[in-house]
């Protein structure tokens, strides 16, 4: 699971924002959520997900859901540079289910402040295949979709598996390469068939982890690009990969892992 640190605001903060509501009702405010959402036009069929970021909004577009928002927008990578606005309660007091991470602790206190009577769900952010391919199965079977999750799993194993095999036929000197991953990031180096030889985070490299890792000489290094403080291994020769977790707006997860392949195919062909 990819942790972001997310800004906790008091309740009575919230609070505050939500007070904006009454207003933008009465003024007939036709403004949408300020995150991303995956529809346009027409309001479609089946329920109204509002998901705390892309991620989880991804997991729920994957699962077959038609009518989904993100709160936090694609645009910011770091959830905390995020503040809540009036039209993010709107949003959530309107939604049928509301999807966030175990480490959003927020994410109750909208439901809360916004006096929504959403289904909360929690979600397990990781882009290994078994834990997306099973978050999507789970949210299938909630929003009565379970066909259209069945379809994007094995879409998402056929692609998984054809990534594989082009980043394998970049292997430098046709070896798999070594590579230091985040935490968070492994879900990459699997893809490539690389051999990890250390991981990392997601708290900052001290200097005994430095040492350590940079003794086991990676060439490559996977950092996580949500949660990255700058060069990992500085000095060290390896070459820092920074990978994305967070689909774009656009909400396609698999777009994720088609970015991490191309990052390490050019890489790899490179050396």
């Amino acid at each position: 699971m990819a942790h972001i640190r997310v800004l906790v605001r008091s309740l009575a903060a919230v609070t505050a924002l939500s007070a904006g509501l009454a207003l933008l009702t009465g003024c007939g405010d036709g403004s949408g959520p300020s995150g991303t959402s995956g529809t346009s036009g027409a309001a479609p069929s089946g329920p109204v997900v509002v998901a705390t970021s892309t991620w989880e909004a991804a997991l729920a577009k994957a699962a077959g859901a038609k009518n989904v928002t993100s709160i936090v927008p694609a645009s910011i990578r770091h959830a905390p540079d995020y503040d809540l606005k009036p039209s993010d309660l709107t949003a959530v007091a309107g939604a049928d289910y509301v999807l966030y991470a175990s480490f959003e602790p927020w994410a109750g206190r909208i439901k809360e402040t916004a006096g929504s009577k959403a289904k909360l769900v929690e979600v397990n952010l990781d882009n290994t295949p078994a834990a997306a391919k099973a978050e999507v199965t789970k949210l299938g079977r909630k929003f009565g979709t379970e066909r259209a999750a069945a379809r994007w799993n094995a879409r998402f194993t056929t692609e998984w598996n054809a990534l594989a095999r082009q980043v394998k036929a970049t292997w430098p000197g046709g070896k798999a390469p070594a590579v230091a991953a985040q935490m968070f990031t492994t879900w990459a180096a699997k893809l490539a068939g690389a051999k990890t030889v250390g991981t990392y985070g997601p708290e900052a490299v001290t200097p005994a982890q430095l040492s350590a890792l940079s003794a086991k000489k990676p060439e490559y290094v996977l950092e996580n690009a949500n949660m990255s403080a700058g060069t990992v291994l500085p000095g060290s020769g390896a070459k820092q990969l920074d990978i994305v977790n967070y689909p774009g707006k656009d909400l396609d997860l698999l777009a994720v892992y088609r970015k991490a392949a191309g990052q390490m195919e050019k890489a790899f062909s490179a050396s």
